[in-house]
């Protein structure tokens, strides 16, 4: 029976992986060092840019690695491994280097997310677990920035557990979530597991239970008293729910001196209903208290019912954030860009298509951001080959490397590079910051993006640039191999 709990997570792999490492082993490159990429290539949702997420998993993964008796029992029951191999597998633990950008960064096409230097088999055993964690995390982040900054301020929960595609799905979607802005969930376990505040109150079953909407509410409001957020739309928002809600606060709330109070909406016309329930509120002497909705929402949807004067303190969204509803792959991709010879030589190496956004950046890179230091904003990314070192004390000549005629000067900047060393020999070096500085981290960075460039709909174009060195490398590559 299939239980998270007695998973060998070694073996959620594409079985390719395996005869891949198979044949590298019986063909001598076992234990040549290669270098592999993770990059996507297009943003979810047409937007400008999108998160990093994942990594603490993947950290946790490599840790772990490793196969049990009852796996190499398995493998050699497939009568296509050789002993050589599953005897290999049997002692396998990982020994090489991964460099990552931290979770919360801002990420853009084609820019290496993860780095991996290892071992042919090694590295690529782990291409299917490390994309799992990377691509699913990435898109909810991605999903949850967008969805925070259609809020514009006000509070957002996340409240999809109910509609994921599975348990992974729905506690580290809420833990995704919370990266890229969400202050909590409704994800009980979330909360235990990773310290994502969980909150709610009541569903329409709880009013339906009770002889009226009134006496539900007085219930909760007795029970419940400083987290008294009432669900006023099981019947008829404005000529009972609301009043009812007035009432129990009245009666309850009032005399105890508490202010600190709430209604929550889940259908209906939220721009009018809002607006409406705020004047009823106000009118009654409770200015203080909170109006909530959720209902089907997703940033476009908040953006509107905002646009039309609702009066909404916070949002509840569900299903359109924590399955990504609008486009629900992220695209992640693992490919090698360079391999490394005894003598200590790497051979760049590319991939080559008809369809030109599949053409790999080839070698071992170095990744850069370069800030304006007037601004504080970010200017371009930068990929360079790893032993380039880039000089922001002066000038230096950047060029658009799909358009090379396009190019542009930079000056009075910092250069920052993104990729942090995660593994060495198969060590842990990296500490992993707290789930808390990690969204506040994400928060930040994102704040020093160009507006324009996080318009939701048609947004201006972040570079990603190559040096020329890095430039010429790949146009010879494409030139020998075409």
């Amino acid at each position: 029976m299939y239980s998270n709990s007695k998973l060998n997570l070694t073996m959620l792999c594409d079985f390719y992986e395996l005869t891949m490492g198979n044949g590298y082993l019986q063909n001598g490159y076992g234990n040549r060092i290669t270098y592999f990429d993770v990059f996507y290539r297009q943003n979810p949702d047409g937007g400008g840019f999108a998160i990093a997420a994942g990594l603490e998993q993947i950290i946790e993964y490599i840790q772990d690695l490793h196969f049990d008796a009852k796996d190499i029992d398995y493998l050699r029951s497939r009568n296509i491994f050789c002993e050589e191999f599953l005897d290999y597998l049997a002692h396998f633990k990982f020994t090489g280097d991964i460099w990552a950008v931290p979770e919360g960064t801002p990420i853009f096409p084609r820019e290496p997310i993860l780095t991996i230097r290892a071992p042919a088999i090694e590295a690529q055993l782990v291409e299917t677990y490390i994309l799992l964690c990377c691509n699913h995390q990435s898109l909810i982040a991605t999903k949850a920035n967008r969805v925070v900054r259609a809020a514009e301020g006000r509070t957002v929960l996340e409240f999809g557990s109910r509609r994921a595609q599975g348990p992974d799905a729905a506690i580290l979607g809420a833990r995704a979530a919370y990266i890229g802005g969400c202050n909590g969930t409704a994800c009980t376990i979330a909360d235990q597991i990773y310290g994502v505040h969980a909150g709610g109150t009541m569903a329409h079953a709880w009013v339906q239970m009770f002889d009226s909407e009134y006496d539900a509410f007085k219930a909760y409001c007795e029970i419940y008293p400083d987290n008294a957020v009432l669900l006023v739309d099981t019947y008829n928002t404005l000529k009972s729910g609301i009043p009812n809600a007035i009432k129990a606060f009245n009666e309850v709330l009032k005399p105890m001196g508490i202010t600190n109070c709430g209604v929550r909406l889940d259908s209906g016309d939220l721009a009018y209903l809002t607006r409406q329930a705020r004047k009823m509120l106000d009118d009654a002497g409770w200015p203080e208290c909170k109006i909530s909705v959720s209902n089907a929402l997703d940033e476009y949807s908040i953006q509107d019912i905002l646009h039309q004067g609702a009066q909404i303190d916070m949002f509840g969204v569900g299903e359109r954030l924590i399955t990504a509803r609008s486009e629900p792959v992220f695209g992640g991709v693992y490919k090698l860009t360079a391999v490394e010879h005894e003598d200590g030589i790497i051979e760049p190496k590319i991939k080559i298509s008809e369809n030109v956004a599949k053409i790999t950046n080839p070698h071992f890179k170095k990744l850069y951001r370069f800030y304006g230091n007037d601004t504080g904003k970010a200017i371009a990314d930068y990929l360079c080959v790893y032993d380039e070192e880039v000089d922001d004390s002066g000038e230096l000549e950047i060029f658009d490397p799909e358009a090379t005629w396009k190019r542009k000067t930079v000056y009075d900047f910092t250069a920052k590079e993104l990729q942090v060393p995660i593994f060495r020999h198969g060590e842990l070096v990296y500490k992993c910051p707290s789930l808390e500085e990690i969204r506040t981290y994400c928060l930040n960075e994102v704040d020093k993006l160009w507006d324009e460039v996080k318009r939701f709909d048609y947004p201006h174009s972040y570079y990603v640039d190559l040096s020329q060195k890095l430039w010429e490398i790949k146009y010879n590559l494409l030139k020998k191999n075409s």
